[in-house]
């Protein structure tokens, strides 16, 4: 299957405007073997064609089809580890008034009943971003889940917002049920055995209190984010990349208007807020970083 460079430049720019996934020069290849199944269905012959469909016609299951097969959903549980690390170890302690875990304060069984009735009144918000099949999310819920453990703070009361703009990846994810070769991504047998429940036929399905601290909604980090409400803490990981300079500087732009004061937005290793240093601070742990709002 090949394509005219012209019709090639139309697709692209209409993925861009569609989803700001920014295709290079040579890319026909991915596009496809990414599209192959969809013209066939369809009956398209060209990218032309199917782009014009789409604009024309509006049909929004096509659409929503073709951005999805054009979407990398690369993920994993815990990715990269340090910053689920430094979430646990750091961030969360600073949000509730308390020391860093390891300190010698924090090794006690549990904190002052002061900072167990912080927990419990004030609520916690976390988005996750361009969240897929939920591994991301359900690995922040762990990870909160072994910091409460820690502080004796069964009450302390958090809220995880995971969007995609992909349905099918959203569907997958609130069912929240994994094989093999999706577990053996990030996860050991103690962590399966603490946060999932063995449905048999080697799939494994996230457990009901990781479930209920995730909201999974669609939406293209195009769009608004005004009704999302206000945020202690931001994942948007390994996303940005894929981005043109403008895009990238309006979505954080966007991000900074729905983070508190103080709270963090945590970035792939490769990304960073470029010219917006007048709206976050760089925090540095080890290993890691995370971007505070100004």
């Amino acid at each position: 299957m090949t394509f005219e460079a012209n019709e090639y430049d139309v697709f692209r720019q209409f993925l861009e405007r569609s989803s700001g996934i920014v295709l290079g020069d040579n890319k026909q290849y991915l596009v496809a073997s990414r599209l192959r199944r969809i013209l066939i269905e369809t009956g398209v012959s060209s990218l032309t064609e199917l782009v014009r469909r789409i604009d024309v016609r509006h049909p929004l299951p096509l659409r929503e089809a073709v951005i999805d097969a054009m979407t990398t959903n690369e993920t994993l549980w815990f990715r990269d580890m340090h910053p689920f690390n430094n979430l646990r170890e750091h961030i969360l302690p600073q949000c509730f008034g308390l020391e860093p875990m390891g300190t010698a304060r924090s090794t006690r069984t549990g904190p002052s009943s002061g900072s167990i009735s912080q927990m419990a009144s004030k609520p916690l918000r976390i988005w996750s971003a361009a969240c897929s099949t939920g591994q991301e999310p359900y690995s922040i819920a762990m990870t909160i889940e072994q910091f409460r453990q820690h502080q004796g703070a069964d009450r302390l009361n958090a809220k995880i917002v995971a969007t995609d703009l992909s349905a099918r990846v959203l569907d997958n994810a609130k069912e929240g049920r994994y094989d093999q070769l999706a577990l053996g991504r990030g996860l050991d047998q103690t962590i399966l055995n603490q946060f999932f429940v063995d449905r048999g036929a080697g799939t494994w399905e996230v457990a009901p209190k990781l479930k209920t601290m995730v909201e999974f909604r669609i939406l293209n980090l195009l769009d608004s984010f005004s009704g999302l409400g206000q945020f202690d803490l931001i994942f948007c990981r390994n996303v940005l990349i894929y981005f043109a300079g403008p895009v990238k500087t309006d979505i954080l732009q966007r991000m900074h208007a729905v983070l508190k004061p103080g709270g963090f937005l945590m970035l792939g290793a490769s990304e960073s807020p470029g010219s917006l240093s007048d709206k976050f601070k760089m925090t540095r742990f080890n290993p890691g970083i995370a971007y505070q709002r100004l």
